[in-house]
């Protein structure tokens, strides 16, 4: 399982890549926001910023939601760096410009999926990845997890490639239920990666040790 961070924070992206387990980075509108990060030209240049940090795959999502306008993002956007992975949404141009890209060998994520019919059109539209947002669905009291379920089924059944990227994820049981599901990458906060550190019995364990090397030494 790929573990990517969901943040534009380079000081959080940096301590994830120093820990020795990140594979990439997600980011969006609203996380370049968070980060007080606008502009065109200074969001332009903090892709390639955190591409500069991390060694894996980096999703830069399209703001244009017609056809000419996401090509147009998207090939300035994989002009950038070739870590970047193209983010576009579930939408009616969105399949569209995901089978362009896929015909042009532009890597795509395939953004803001709810449903398998979604990950299934995502799919045979050519997307690197695709993105269902778990988290989402739990908030508004609908299974998260099932879709993951059914994305993975459906995948397996007819031997597609896309990779399956949970996104949305909460807290760190989200990581473990999507690794058990079979999902292919998980992304979200850097709390939910550290999360997986923590175990009480380590911290005990640990304590006794080092207090019974300290009575023999």
């Amino acid at each position: 399982m790929k573990f990517f961070i969901d943040t534009a924070n380079l000081d959080q992206i940096r301590d994830a890549q120093e820990l020795g387990v990140l594979d990439g980075v997600t980011t969006n509108p609203s996380l370049m926001a968070k980060e007080g990060i606008t502009g065109r030209n200074n969001i332009l240049k903090h892709y390639v910023d955190i591409c500069n940090i991390v060694d894996g795959d980096v999703s830069a999502e399209v703001i244009a939601t017609d056809l000419k306008g996401i090509i147009k993002e998207g090939e300035e956007l994989a002009d950038l760096h070739e870590q970047i992975v193209v983010k576009v949404p579930m939408i009616r141009d969105g399949v569209k410009a995901l089978k362009y890209f896929s015909d042009k060998g532009i890597r795509t994520n395939c953004t803001l999926v709810f449903s398998p019919g979604q990950a299934l059109l995502a799919a045979k539209a050519g997307a690197t990845y695709v993105s269902p947002f778990l988290g989402r669905l739990d908030d508004i009291s609908s299974d998260g997890l099932n879709l993951i379920a059914e994305i993975r089924l459906i995948y397996d059944n007819y031997d597609f490639q896309t990779q399956i990227l949970a996104a949305s994820i909460r807290h760190t049981m989200h990581v473990i239920d999507c690794a058990k599901l079979g999902a292919d990458v998980m992304t979200g906060p850097l709390s939910s990666i550290e999360g997986l550190l923590k175990h009480p019995l380590t911290d005990i364990g640990l304590e006794k040790f080092l207090a019974d090397y300290k009575k023999g030494n």
